[in-house]
C-alpha cells in the first residue's frame, strides 16, 4: 500500500500532529532525500505522527543514492518554527549559529554557511544576505513541504556546494493525491518582556494550506500563506577590547552595550500550478513570495574606558593578570538610541515541463527566475550632558566576570533635564558634506542606508534514457545555464543638529519625542532617556550631511557572474552475489564568466603643499575611477555515490567528488580604496580591494558510511569524511604595478612608486578537514511493545580541522566550525498525547557577528547547548473536534546565551547576549 493511500485512511487529527510538533524537537532526521529531478518521491514523505515520519524517513534513508539528510513533509511543512533553520540545525553533522536569538544560516560539517548553497525545488535563489548563504527567517516553514540536504554531489545536482546543498521542496498537489485544507495558529511570550519602549513581549503568527486536484485529476493547485509578528529581545553586553594597563594587566577598554528590542514581521505567499494532461507528460508552475521586514531598536550607552581620556583609579583588583574589578573616573558616556532596519522583498517562480515516454526516454525543461531587493538601514543616535569638554562626566565602578562586566554610576542618565542630544565625544569633528552641508564639533550620530539588489536566471534541460543492462538502470545528459548579478548601492551621511550652527550646541529632546525611560538593571547602570531617531530625522530636528569621504564610494560594487554547466550521468543497479549495488557516476563541468565593476577614491592633492584639495563648498576633493574587470575558467567535477545493499538490512556507501564553491560576492568586488604612504620623495600605493580575478574554494572529497537497520522503524549510521581543500581563500598583500591604476597627483613633489601594496582575497593553499558522524532513530516498540510510544533520536557528530584560513593562524580558527556537534531528542506519543525534549550543543566556533556598516567580524564564541520541550494533543476519531491538534512549546528553556570572547583568554568576554526563553501555544486544524 502507498503512503498516500495510507495518508488517506488514518485520522486527519493524527495528520495534525506534525503541525503541533515544536520548533526543536519537530523534525524527522535520516541521510535521505529524493533526486532534484524526482518530485513523487519527494511527495511520498507525507505521513501521519511523528513516529510514521521518522518510519518514513528510514525507509527513505534506506533507499538513497547519495548521503543525505532529510526533514520530512508533515514536520516541516506545518512546522510552528522561528525559521527553517531551528529543525535542520538537528540534522547529523549541521548546526547553526544565532543571530538575535534565532537561526537563520546553517554550517555543515564544520563549514561556514558561504561554503553551502540553498535551492527551492532543485533551482538556485538570490539571497537576502550579502552573498551567497541563503538567510533561511525569509522562507515560512508552513510553505515548505520537506527540505533535503545532500553531503555528497553528483552530477545532475545543479548549483552544489562543498560542505553541502540544502534543497527546501514545496508541495506537488497531482501527486498528493487529495484535497488537503489546512489552518493554525499560535501566540509566542518572550519572557524577557519589553526591554524598550514601544517594544513588544508578545506575537501571532498564522497560516494556512490548501491544496486540491481538477478536471479528472489533470489540473492540480496548492495555495499556502503565513504571516507572523513576532518580537525577539536581547539583553546585549558588548566589550570594545582589553587594553595594556600601564602595569601590564589587561583593563576593559570600553562598553557598548544595549537592550535590543526587534519586530520580525514577513508575509510568505506559495502557490504551485501543475498540468498533467496525460500520464507522459507534466507541466508545473511555482511561485514564491516573501515580504520580510525586521525592525530593531537598541537603546543602551556606550562607555569610553581606558582608550579614552578617563582615568583607571588606584585601588583596583587583579586576578592572573585581568584587572576584574575597580574604577574609572573622568567618563564622558555616549547614550545610544540606534534603528536597525532590514527590509526585504524576495520573489521567485519557476516552470518545469517533464515528458516521460513509453520507450524508456524522459525529457525535461526547467525555466527559472528569482530576486531580492534588499534595504538595510542603521542609525547611531548620541546623547550626553554635553559636547566634547562640555557637560559633566561620572565614575563609573566596572566588575568584569563570565557573563561580562557590569557598572555603578554616579549620574542619572535618565534625566532629560541632564542627558541632551549631542556629540559627547566629537566622534568626526568637523564635516561639510558633498552638498555643502555641514555638523559642526562632531556628528551627532550616522545614517548608514545599504540597497541590495539580487536577480538570477536559470535555464536547464535534460534528457535521460532507461536502459536494460546488468550493470547500469539509466544515463542522463543535461545542459544549464545561469546569470546572476548583485549590486550594493551604500548611502551615509553625518547626524548634525539643525540647531547647532557653530559647534557649541547642545538641546534637549522635545517632549512630543519622548518615549520614557529603559532600564539597564543587567548592565547596572539603571535607566535611560528614550526616543525614536527616525522621528528626528523626519521633523528636521537632526540634518542629513553626506559623508565626503571616498570609502564610502570603496563599498559599493557590481557583479555578474555567467555560468554554464554540462553535466553526463549514469545510475548504476547491480547485484553482487547476495547484495545490491546502486548508485551513479558522473561528471560535471562548468565554465564561468564573472565581471565586476566598482569605484575607487583618494584624496586629490595640493601638488604644491600636498594638503588635500576642497571643493568650492568646502568639502574635502577626491579623485574617484571606475573599475572593471573580468575572469573565465573551467572547472570539471567528477562524482561517483554508490551503495552496496545486503539482505541483512545492512547498507555500506561511498561517496568520492571534486567540490567547489564560488567565492563570497564581496571579495570579488572590483572596488579599490587607496591612499599614499610617503618616504624619501616617493609616494607608495597602499589600500585594500576585492579580487575580481578570484577563483572558488576547490575540494577533493571522500566519504564512507555504514547503516544498520532495525524492522524498517530505526537505524544507527556512522559516517566518515574527508576533504581536501586544494585551494582556501584569505587576505593578502600583494603588489601589482601602480601604472595600472587610476591616481591623482600626490602633489608636494613626490613621485609615485611604480609598485603598489594592496590588500586583496587571493586563492592560496587549503589544508584537511575530516571527521565522523554518529547519528540513529530508535522507537523503543522495534525492540518490545512494552514500550510503544517511546522512543529517541539524534546525532553525535566530531571532526577535525587541519585547514588555515589565514597564513600562521591556528587551524582551528575556521569560521563555522565546532569540533563537537551534537544533538537529541526523547520522545513519547500515544493516545492522541505527544511528549518531546530535545537538547542542542555544538562546542567553540569562530562566529560572525555584524559590525557598524554591516561589515563582517569575526569572534570567538563559547560552547553553547539549547533545551526546548513540547507538549501536545491530537483529538481522536470520533470526537466533536476530530483534525484539532493543539500543543504548547519552550524554546532556549535554560535561557543559554551567545558568547564570544578574546582569542587566548576565555575570561575577556566581548558579547555577552542574553535571548531568555520563549513559549509558544498554539492549534492546528485540519478540514
Amino acid at each position: 500500500m502507498s503512503l498516500h493511500k495510507q495518508f488517506s485512511r488514518r485520522n486527519s487529527s493524527s495528520l495534525a500532529l506534525a503541525a503541533a510538533l515544536a520548533a526543536v524537537p519537530s523534525f524527522a532526521f535520516a541521510q535521505d532525500a529524493a533526486p532534484v529531478d524526482d518530485p513523487k518521491q519527494d511527495q511520498a514523505i507525507i505521513v501521519t505522527g511523528f513516529r510514521a515520519s521518522l518510519e518514513s524517513a528510514v525507509n527513505k534513508k534506506k533507499r538513497a543514492e547519495q548521503i543525505v539528510e532529510s526533514v520530512s513533509a508533515e514536520d516541516i511543512g506545518k512546522l510552528p518554527d522561528a525559521s527553517i533553520a531551528e529543525s535542520i540545525a538537528r540534522l547529523p553533522g549541521l548546526t547553526s549559529q544565532r543571530v538575535n536569538g534565532r537561526s537563520n544560516a546553517i554550517s555543515i560539517r564544520g563549514f561556514a554557511p558561504d561554503f553551502s548553497t540553498t535551492l527551492l525545488n532543485g533551482r538556485e535563489q538570490t539571497s537576502t544576505g550579502d552573498n551567497r548563504a541563503v538567510e533561511y527567517d525569509q522562507y515560512p516553514s508552513e510553505v515548505i513541504n520537506a527540505v533535503n540536504v545532500y553531503k555528497t554531489p553528483m552530477a545532475s545536482l545543479v548549483g552544489q556546494g562543498l560542505s553541502g546543498t540544502v534543497d527546501m521542496r514545496t508541495i506537488r498537489p497531482l501527486d498528493t493525491g487529495k484535497r488537503i485544507v489546512t489552518v493554525g495558529a499560535r501566540g509566542v511570550y518572550a519572557d524577557l518582556g519589553k526591554l524598550n519602549k514601544g517594544s513588544d513581549d508578545k506575537g501571532f503568527r498564522v497560516n494556512g494550506m490548501y491544496v486540491d486536484q481538477f478536471a479528472n485529476d489533470t489540473l492540480g493547485i496548492a495555495l499556502g500563506a503565513s504571516y507572523n509578528d513576532e518580537p525577539y529581545q536581547v539583553q546585549e553586553f558588548n566589550s570594545w577590547g582589553y587594553a595594556d594597563a600601564a602595569d601590564g594587566n589587561k583593563v576593559i577598554g570600553g562598553s557598548k552595550s544595549y537592550n535590543t528590542s526587534s519586530k520580525l514581521k514577513r508575509l510568505g505567499l506559495n502557490g504551485t500550478l501543475q498540468w498533467r494532461p496525460s500520464a507522459n507528460f507534466t507541466s508545473t508552475i511555482d511561485a514564491f513570495y516573501s515580504n520580510f521586514k525586521d525592525d530593531q531598536i537598541k537603546r543602551g550607552i556606550e562607555l569610553p574606558l581606558y582608550w579614552s581620556s578617563a582615568t583607571l583609579d588606584p585601588g583596583y583588583t587583579v586576578e592572573d593578570g585581568l584587572i576584574n574589578s575597580g574604577s574609572f573616573s573622568n567618563v564622558k558616556g555616549v547614550l545610544r538610541n540606534d534603528v536597525f532596519q532590514r527590509h526585504a522583498k524576495l520573489y521567485s517562480f519557476g516552470w518545469n515541463n517533464e515528458w516521460k515516454g513509453d520507450d524508456g526516454w524522459t525529457a525535461m525543461f526547467d525555466a527559472s527566475y528569482s530576486k531580492t531587493d534588499r534595504n538595510e538601514l542603521t542609525i547611531e543616535s548620541y546623547s550626553g550632558t554635553g559636547r566634547a569638554g562640555e557637560g559633566a562626566t561620572d565614575t563609573i565602578g566596572f566588575t568584569s566576570a563570565a557573563r561580562g562586566t557590569t557598572f555603578t554610576h554616579d549620574l542619572d542618565y535618565g534625566d532629560w533635564s541632564q542627558i541632551l542630544l549631542t556629540s559627547p565625544q566629537g566622534w568626526g569633528g568637523t564635516q561639510i558634506g558633498t552638498d555643502g552641508t555641514a555638523i559642526y564639533g562632531g556628528q551627532d550620530g550616522y545614517y548608514n542606508n545599504r540597497k541590495i539588489k539580487d536577480e538570477l536566471w536559470q535555464f536547464r534541460t535534460e534528457v535521460k534514457k532507461e536502459l536494460d543492462s546488468s550493470f547500469l538502470s539509466s544515463i542522463q545528459a543535461g545542459m544549464n545555464y545561469t546569470s546572476h548579478s548583485k549590486t550594493l548601492v551604500p548611502e551615509e551621511y553625518f547626524l548634525g543638529l539643525a540647531a547647532n550652527t557653530d559647534g557649541t550646541v547642545s538641546v534637549e529632546v522635545p517632549e512630543q519625542y519622548r518615549l520614557g525611560t529603559t532600564n539597564l538593571k543587567y548592565l547596572g547602570l539603571g535607566n535611560v532617556i528614550s526616543y525614536n531617531p527616525l522621528d528626528l530625522i523626519r521633523d528636521g530636528i537632526y540634518n542629513l550631511v553626506p559623508n565626503p569621504t571616498g570609502d564610502v564610494v570603496s563599498k559599493g560594487y557590481a557583479i555578474r557572474e555567467k555560468l554554464m554547466t554540462g553535466y553526463l550521468q549514469a545510475n548504476i543497479k547491480s547485484q553482487i552475489g547476495a547484495a545490491e549495488l546502486t548508485g551513479n557516476v558522473g561528471v560535471q563541468a562548468i565554465w564561468t564568466d564573472q565581471n565586476s565593476s566598482g569605484g575607487s577614491a583618494a584624496p586629490n592633492l595640493d601638488p604644491v603643499t600636498g594638503e588635500q584639495i576642497l571643493n568650492p563648498n568646502g568639502s574635502p576633493s577626491y579623485f574617484y575611477a571606475t573599475r572593471r574587470s573580468s575572469t573565465d575558467y573551467l572547472d570539471v567535477l567528477p562524482s561517483l555515490n554508490l551503495s552496496l545493499r545486503f539482505p541483512s538490512d545492512f547498507v555500506v556507501r561511498f561517496a568520492a567528488a571534486r567540490e567547489i564553491i564560488r567565492p563570497r560576492l564581496d571579495d570579488m568586488r572590483a572596488s579599490l580604496e587607496y591612499g599614499y604612504t610617503f618616504t624619501d620623495g616617493v609616494a607608495v600605493v597602499t589600500g585594500s580591494s576585492g579580487n575580481p580575478d578570484l577563483r572558488p574554494w576547490r575540494a577533493n572529497a571522500l566519504d564512507l558510511t555504514f547503516e544498520k537497520y532495525f524492522a524498517a522503524k530505526g537505524y544507527i549510521a556512522a559516517q566518515f569524511f574527508w576533504k581536501e581543500l586544494k585551494s582556501y581563500i584569505y587576505n593578502q598583500d600583494v603588489v601589482i604595478d601602480s601604472s595600472t591604476l587610476a591616481l591623482p597627483d600626490p602633489g608636494n613633489g613626490y613621485t609615485v612608486s611604480p609598485i603598489a601594496v594592496i590588500n586583496v582575497p587571493v586563492n592560496g593553499q587549503g589544508g584537511k578537514l575530516y571527521g565522523v558522524e554518529v547519528a540513529g532513530t530508535l522507537p523503543f516498540d522495534a525492540f518490545t511493545s512494552a514500550l510503544s510510544g517511546f522512543g529517541v533520536t539524534g546525532s553525535v557528530a566530531y571532526t577535525q580541522s587541519k585547514i588555515h584560513p589565514m597564513p600562521g593562524e591556528a587551524a582551528s580558527a575556521l569560521p563555522g566550525y565546532s569540533k563537537w556537534v551534537a544533538n537529541g531528542t526523547a520522545f513519547f506519543e500515544k493516545w492522541g498525547f505527544n511528549l518531546r525534549g530535545s537538547v542542542r550543543y555544538r562546542s567553540t566556533f569562530i562566529g560572525e557577528v555584524s559590525g557598524f556598516a554591516a561589515n563582517r567580524q569575526r569572534r570567538r564564541a563559547q560552547p553553547e547547548t539549547i533545551v526546548d520541550a513540547q507538549i501536545g494533543y491530537d483529538f481522536q476519531p470520533g470526537s466533536a473536534l476530530e483534525g484539532l491538534s493543539l500543543y504548547i512549546q519552550g524554546q532556549n528553556l535554560t535561557n543559554a546565551p551567545f558568547v564570544t570572547t578574546n582569542p587566548g583568554d576565555s575570561r575577556q568576554i566581548i558579547d555577552y547576549q542574553r535571548y531568555g526563553a520563549r513559549y509558544l501555544a498554539g492549534f492546528t486544524y485540519k478540514f
